[in-house]
């Protein structure tokens, strides 16, 4: 398989360099002094899961330079620069090409997938990865678990013996595929599950992911302050919460409890972690508060659920400017 990774940061990096070092054709697409240290240097991992390793050569390039048709890609970008990927897919991607968006941002796959001829999954990750240096990527923590899927009730991905005709084809060709892309993410050394429950995996994740962008950026906290009791904590939590209230009346159904989940989670974070929203803020840039914060109230109004906390958070950055 052709593998195409849109964005070479933390995510995208370790991703398509796991891929890459088992010997798999994988290209980044990447930009600027990132691009050219891997050009020059190759792309340099250091693995807390793995052990450290390079990819040299590596193919890597502009979404100008780009001349292939990809089996599979893997969408790694920031939610801003979302709608920049999709505009650069729409004229490559075959009918066969298989779109896996991996942002922070839930239900992404669903938004895009009117705007491709192609298939689109949901997907989220659990990872800890940054870029440390221009053709370095840091992932000092073990964890790097994934999860992809078609969306149950907008695909319509019943089982492959639900439809003996054409329609039944299609689905078993596309799950052997999807089948196929989880078995080589295994072996690269990602605990990759192809779920059939997207929506329900890719809002747990949510439900860590979002709280912990949110409270990071209104506190302007580290991971060490949200793991002592206190009012950053019980914030937290909160949403959380607000979370789980919304999954719920949209008719999820959660086999754990998301907030001992998001409390395991943080707890496996080094002490002086933020998050990538924060960092984007305080470089003065754009960020995924529409994504991580916006949208869980338009959520909440859409679903007639309070979230309070949520509202007061969109409410502080809009009124501070936050992007």
């Amino acid at each position: 398989m052709k593998f195409l990774v849109i964005g070479a940061g933390g995510t995208g990096g370790c991703i398509g360099g796991y891929l890459a070092k088992l010997g798999e054709d994988v290209t980044f697409i990447a930009r600027g002094k990132h691009l050219e240290a891997m050009r020059r240097n190759g792309l340099q991992v250091k693995s807390a899961r793995v052990g450290d390793f390079l990819v040299k050569p590596v193919k890597a390039c502009t979404m100008d330079e780009y001349d292939e048709v990809p089996d599979v890609v893997f969408i790694c970008v920031k939610y801003y620069s979302l709608a920049e990927a999709v505009d650069f897919l729409k004229p490559i991607v075959g009918k066969d090409t298989i779109v896996i968006p991996i942002l922070n941002v839930y239900g992404t796959g669903e938004k895009i997938q009117p705007e491709l001829e192609c298939t689109v999954t949901d997907g989220c990750v659990y990872i800890f990865s940054m870029i440390e240096a221009p053709g370095v990527i840091n992932q000092p923590t073990p964890i790097f678990r994934m999860f992809f899927g078609l969306r149950e009730a907008s695909d319509g991905a019943g089982g492959a013996g639900e439809d003996s005709g054409e329609e039944g084809e299609a689905a078993r060709r596309m799950e052997e595929r999807l089948q196929a892309i989880e078995q080589t993410l295994n072996r690269a050394g990602i605990e990759a599950h192809k779920t059939e429950h997207i929506r329900k995996d890719a809002l747990q994740k949510f439900s860590f992911v979002s709280p912990m962008g949110a409270a990071g950026l209104y506190y302007d906290g580290v991971a060490a302050d949200f793991m002592e009791a206190g009012e950053k904590r019980q914030m937290f939590f909160d949403l959380v919460r607000e979370v789980e209230a919304v999954g719920q009346a949209m008719g999820i159904t959660f086999d754990v409890n998301l907030a001992e989940n998001a409390g395991n989670i943080l707890g496996g974070l080094t002490p002086d972690a933020t998050t990538s929203m924060q960092r984007d803020v305080a470089a003065g840039g754009k960020s995924e508060v529409d994504g991580l914060v916006h949208e869980m109230v338009r959520l909440g109004e859409a679903y007639h659920v309070d979230v309070p906390n949520y509202r007061r958070i969109s409410e502080w950055a809009k009124a501070r400017g936050i992007e």
